[in-house]
């Protein structure tokens, strides 16, 4: 993992950039001695975050599906449900 400083960064955004592309590796930007932020490659971040974030989102929505499935009106079909809604029941 390359560490660079934010004045090279910002003298050199672009050939950070290209190392970044190139090698896959996270660059740490440091300034005063200190890391301060991690530039990784945009498959990273979707890997990492976005990815994670959309199989949250449907872990959820399963969840929801299942909890309304437990709240359905017992076992009976729809067809017999939606006779019983209209009064159609004998």
């Amino acid at each position: 993992m390359r560490t660079v400083n934010a004045l090279e960064v910002r003298n050199h955004l672009g050939a950070v950039l290209d190392h970044l592309e190139r090698t896959g590796e996270p660059v740490i930007v440091s300034k005063g001695r200190r890391p301060r932020a991690v530039l990784i490659t945009v498959e990273d971040f979707q890997k990492r975050f976005v990815d994670r974030q959309t199989e949250e989102h449907r872990k959820a929505l399963l969840d929801r599906v299942q909890a309304a499935r437990a709240r359905r009106a017992g076992d009976a079909d729809s067809l017999t449900i939606l006779r019983g809604l209209r009064g159609e029941l004998r």
